[in-house]
């Protein structure tokens, strides 16, 4: 939304200076997007209004009140200002058709002359962007763009009668709307439509009809603030592809109760540029009234959420900068939200309106205190052990699908050969063994030995393990194939033989702190393994992992090895996988090994600058040694 800052003045006349202001809009509300000097000494700012605060933030005086209330400084308000019409007593019927009309008023005006708006409302209007084009459009032109509740004028010699339908439209029906270019709207029965019980006149809350447009012979019109539905008004709008600054405000949700402040201030503007026009009574049609809301909180969250140390003496003056209507007893506090402000609902709506104007870059962060002792989970625990004693005996691992040709459990929309999940781990171990066992030579090995730890599904089968993960139908089996044969069983037959301690081990993975142990009398490994061929499962961290590659000039004949040494002693135990040569040249009696590094730790999150300090070791010691790092 485009704002212009002499117009943000007008009512706070002690606002500070436009750059100083681009950073409180960026700090404590909204993103800048543009922020641009008018020819005429006017700054405007195009503000990127969030979802929540649209149904107030998207007018002057909304951005007025909230910066009088953020920095502490008066709010003009304009109300005392506007005249009060005579009026007289009126003959216009309002007839609310649709539950999509939450409120709507209207007020017939005679005796008018068409013509153009005084310099002042020009200026406004083309400075953020809209041109002129009557007084009595620009008129609800500047009450929309200036308290944020669009507004309409009807031509009343164009209605049929002194009467205004809201209904549903007629499927098929085409509507000519208000536009530089004609638009024909075809309607379906879910629009809504202003009518005057014979002819549609507009779109709610979306474009005004052609027909019944203000044109340079209007002598008389009907003014329309109204509020709808913002699902309903979104919908016809996207439908249509009629994105309107009206449509905008009402698709984001209006309290019905701006609807008073819009009415007095486009009456007052027209009694302005139209001295001899003769006003009649509003009637006001409001079937869905809003619903009065309060809010309590407590200091004590409002810290706790903030990770803050904010005094009930800073919270009582925010909420009396921002005129709320509060009461407390000790640290509680109730307030009576403003009527609009429909984005506040809950507590936590609260804790971060405060933490907001308060600005997040004064709350320090800290990281909170834990004190809970995780749950081991069991399942995890033995399956760990048994990849770890498996692999320790030379075994690896597959995984297979888990859809098959047949099955109890039939899958939609898969593959003609994949149209059900495998009740067994068997039939795909089997093709897996097979195929390696083809590849043996290929793959350097004198024998194949393979397992697989997944879950299988059986229909009918009842819940029997939930810890396990087990919500019926499901079963976590573990399977290996070798030479001697293919077995397969439930992951607790092969654990039957242990107590729940043998499967306690170390999560970090290191091979230090692995003890050998035998595993079920099922599998049949080789007896009195020497220990020094014995392979370590290595489970996967579960942090991030960085990386860094680094290109060394070393004197030719020089072997590469030399360097993964060095790579080895200073990388630490943080060097997570075997150096790795990319790239190799000789030039100028000069050889580049170029490596590429990986860091990662098991306990914890890496930082940029652990790794650089690693880093700066290990370059020093290569340029000890008179080579270049390139």
């Amino acid at each position: 939304m485009k704002v212009s800052y002499k117009w943000l003045k007008s009512y706070i006349p002690d606002i500070p200076e436009p750059h100083r202001l681009a950073d409180i809009f960026t700090y404590h509300l909204c993103e800048v997007e543009n922020f641009e000097k008018l020819p005429g000494g006017d700054f405007i700012f195009d503000l990127g209004i969030l979802p929540n605060r649209t149904h107030d933030l998207l007018s002057h005086q909304g951005i007025s009140i909230e910066l009088s209330g953020l920095l502490g400084i008066p709010f003009k308000d304009p109300k005392p200002m506007y005249k009060a019409q005579v009026s007289k007593e009126t003959n216009l019927k309002i007839d609310i058709q649709s539950d999509k009309c939450r409120r709507y008023m209207g007020r017939i005006i005679r005796n008018i002359k068409i013509g153009p708006s005084p310099e002042w409302v020009v200026n406004y209007l083309e400075s953020i962007g809209q041109r002129s084009i009557n007084n009595v459009v620009d008129a609800t032109n500047i009450v929309m763009y200036d308290c944020g509740q669009p507004c309409h004028a009807f031509d009343l010699k164009k209605l049929s009668g002194e009467k205004i339908v809201i209904t549903k439209a007629k499927n098929g029906e085409k509507l000519p709307v208000v536009g530089r270019d004609s638009i024909v709207a075809k309607l379906i029965d879910t629009d809504v439509v202003i009518s005057d019980g014979v002819k549609s006149l507009a779109l709610a809350g979306v474009k005004g009809g052609a027909d019944s447009g203000i044109s340079d012979t209007t002598t008389e019109i009907v003014l329309e603030v109204a509020n709808f539905d913002p699902a309903a008004v979104r919908k016809t709008a996207r439908r249509l592809e009629l994105l309107s600054d009206s449509a905008k405000r009402f698709e984001n949700d209006l309290s019905p109760t701006l609807g008073d402040l819009a009415m007095l201030e486009l009456s007052a503007l027209l009694l302005e540029f139209l001295p001899d026009a003769q006003f009649e009574d509003i009637v006001d049609m409001y079937p869905h009234k809003q619903i009065e809301k309060k809010l309590s909180f407590k200091t004590e969250i409002i810290n706790k959420k903030l990770g803050s140390n904010i005094k009930n003496g800073e919270i009582e003056t925010i909420l009396k900068n921002y005129s709320y209507d509060f009461s407390r007893m000790s640290d509680m506090w109730e307030i009576k939200v403003p009527s609009l402000r429909l984005d506040l609902n809950i507590p936590e709506d609260m804790v971060e309106e405060i933490g907001r104007i308060v600005g997040y870059d004064k709350i320090k962060p800290s990281i909170p205190k834990i004190d809970f002792i995780p749950k081991e989970n069991e399942t995890y625990i033995k399956i760990s052990h048994i990849k770890r004693n498996l692999v320790s005996l030379g075994y690896r691992e597959v995984m297979t699908y888990a859809f098959a040709d047949k099955g109890d459990i039939e899958v939609l929309a898969s593959a003609s050969d994949k149209k059900f999940l495998r009740t067994n781990l068997s039939d795909g171990i089997k093709k897996s063994y097979e195929f390696n066992k083809l590849n043996m030579p290929l793959l350097g090995l004198s024998e194949i030995k393979i397992f697989e730890i997944g879950t299988i599904f059986a229909k009918n089968r009842p819940a029997r393990h939930a810890s396990q993960g087990d919500a019926g139908g499901e079963e976590i089996h573990v399977a290996y194939a070798d030479k001697k044969e293919i077995k397969e069983m439930t992951l607790d037959k092969f654990t039957s033989s242990k107590t729940k301690s043998e499967f306690e081990f170390s999560r970090s993975g290191r091979a230090d702190s692995f003890k050998k142990q035998s595993i079920s009398e099922e599998i049949r490994g080789p007896e009195n393994l020497n220990s020094d061929e014995v392979k370590i499962f290595k489970p996967w961290s579960l942090y991030p992992f960085i990386a860094r590659d680094i290109a060394v000039w070393v004197p030719e004949g020089i072997n590469s090895d030399k360097l993964k040494s060095i790579y080895h002693e200073f990388g630490t135990d943080l060097l997570a996988n075997e150096p790795k040569l990319f790239d190799q040249f000789t030039k100028g009696g000069k050889t580049s090994y170029a490596f590429h590094l990986v860091f990662q730790s098991f306990d914890r999150t890496l930082t940029d600058n652990e790794v650089n300090a690693i880093m700066a070791n290990i370059s020093e010691k290569i340029e000890s040694l008179g080579w270049q790092i390139r």
